[in-house]
C-alpha cells in the first residue's frame, strides 16, 4: 500500500509539472482557475525543500535566484494583487513557477504562525559557503575592507538582525562557524527582511585557523567584549578600546561572539584588539551588556562611518530633504532590495 501511494503521488507529481509547462507554453498564468481549486494537501510535498516566509524574503529570494523554487503560495481572498506581491507573481509566472492561493488559515498553519504576510514560497535550502570561496582579497586592494566573523551565534532572530545591519551598513562578508551556529533558516531570512538571500555568507569548521590566517596576511582581528567594570578587572592582555575610538585603517574582520557566553577563550585569544561600548550612565547589574544585533549595529555604524565615500554631513542633509532632487537619486537608497529600509517594518508585519 505504502508502495502505492508513492508510484501515485509520484506520478501525480509528473502531472501537474506537466500541466504548468503546457500552462506556461500557452501564455497563461501557472497556478490559474484549475489548480486555485485544488488544496495543499492534494499536491505531494517535494523532499528536502523549506518554507520560506514574509514578502521581502521571497522577493529577494527570486532576484538573487540562488534558491530553486517548488511553489509560491499567495494567500486568496484579496482583490487583486498590487505593488511588490504583483512583481512577485510577475515573477514567478516568467519562471514558470507554480502558484497557489490558499486561504490565510492555511498559511498560518504551515508557517506555525508566524508573521509570512501572505506570501511563502517552497524553496531549497540555503546554506553557507567554504569561506575559502570567499576570494583571497589583499590588505594592499582595499584598506577599508570589512568582514563580520560570528562566534557561535544561536538565536535565528539575532542572527537575521545582525545581517539585515551589516548589509545595510556595508559589510563586505560575513563568516559564521559552522559548529553550534545558527543555520540559515527561514526564521533567519525573515528577521533579516530578506537580506539573507542576497549577502555573501561563508562558514568555517576551524575559525580560529581562519582568524590567524587572515592576521597572518595583514588583516586587524578586532574582537568585542562588553565593558570591563572595577569588579571586573581585565583578565586578558589583548587590549580594550571603545568603539568610538578605533581607527580604521587596515582591512578588518569584527568578531562577535555568542548571545550568553561572548567569544570563545580560543577566538578571543585570536584577536589584536577587543572593543567595546560604553555606556553614557551607571548601570545596575543585569543591564551592563547589549543584545548582540544591537550591539552589531552599533559597532558596525561606528566603524563604518568612517569608510570614504560615506555620505559628508551636506550629503547626509540631501538625503534627508525630500525636497532635494538628489536625494532622490543618490545616496544610500535601500530602494534597490526593497523591505530592507528599517521604518517599514511594522508596515509589512501588518499587510496581509
Amino acid at each position: 500500500m505504502a508502495l502505492l501511494s508513492t508510484v501515485r503521488g509520484a506520478t501525480w507529481g509528473r502531472l501537474v509539472t506537466r500541466h504548468f509547462s503546457h500552462v506556461a507554453r500557452r501564455g497563461e498564468r501557472p497556478g490559474g482557475e484549475e489548480l486555485s481549486r485544488l488544496l495543499l494537501d492534494d499536491l505531494v510535498p517535494t523532499s528536502r525543500l523549506e518554507l520560506l516566509f514574509g514578502l521581502s524574503p521571497c522577493l529577494l529570494a527570486l532576484q538573487a535566484a540562488r534558491r530553486s523554487v517548488a511553489r509560491l503560495l499567495l494567500q486568496a481572498g484579496k482583490a487583486g494583487l498590487q505593488g511588490k506581491r504583483a512583481e512577485l507573481l510577475r515573477m514567478a509566472e516568467a519562471r514558470d513557477i507554480p502558484v497557489l492561493r490558499p486561504r490565510r488559515q492555511k498559511l498560518d498553519t504551515m508557517c506555525r504562525y508566524q508573521v509570512h504576510q501572505g506570501v511563502c514560497m517552497e524553496v531549497s535550502p540555503l546554506r553557507p559557503r567554504p569561506w575559502r570561496e570567499a576570494g583571497e582579497a589583499s590588505p594592499g586592494d582595499d584598506p577599508q575592507q570589512l568582514w563580520l566573523v560570528l562566534d557561535g551565534i544561536q538565536d535565528p532572530h539575532n542572527f537575521g538582525a545582525v545581517l539585515r545591519s551589516a548589509h545595510f551598513l556595508g559589510v563586505d562578508k560575513v563568516i559564521t562557524s559552522r559548529r553550534n551556529s545558527c543555520p540559515l533558516t527561514p526564521v533567519v531570512s525573515k528577521s533579516s527582511a530578506g537580506a539573507m538571500e542576497v549577502m555573501d555568507v561563508f562558514s568555517t569548521d576551524d575559525l580560529t585557523g581562519f582568524l590567524q590566517t587572515k592576521a597572518q596576511q595583514g588583516w586587524l582581528v578586532a574582537g568585542t567584549v562588553g565593558c570591563p567594570s572595577a569588579e571586573d578587572p581585565q583578565s586578558s592582555e589583548i587590549p580594550i578600546t571603545s568603539c568610538l575610538e578605533f581607527l580604521w585603517d587596515r582591512p578588518t574582520l569584527l568578531v562577535l561572539g555568542n548571545e550568553g557566553s561572548g567569544l570563545s577563550q580560543e577566538v578571543q585569544a585570536s584577536c589584536q584588539l577587543l572593543l567595546t561600548i560604553l555606556p553614557r550612565r551607571q548601570l545596575p547589574p543585569g543591564l551592563e551588556s547589549l543584545n548582540v544585533s544591537v550591539a552589531a549595529g552599533i559597532l558596525l555604524h561606528s566603524i563604518c562611518s568612517q569608510r570614504k565615500g560615506f555620505p559628508t554631513d551636506g550629503e547626509r542633509k540631501q538625503l534627508l530633504d525630500p525636497q532635494e532632487p538628489s536625494a532622490r537619486s543618490e545616496g544610500l537608497s535601500m530602494a534597490q532590495h526593497p523591505g530592507l529600509s528599517s521604518g517599514s517594518e511594522k508596515e509589512r508585519q501588518n499587510e496581509g
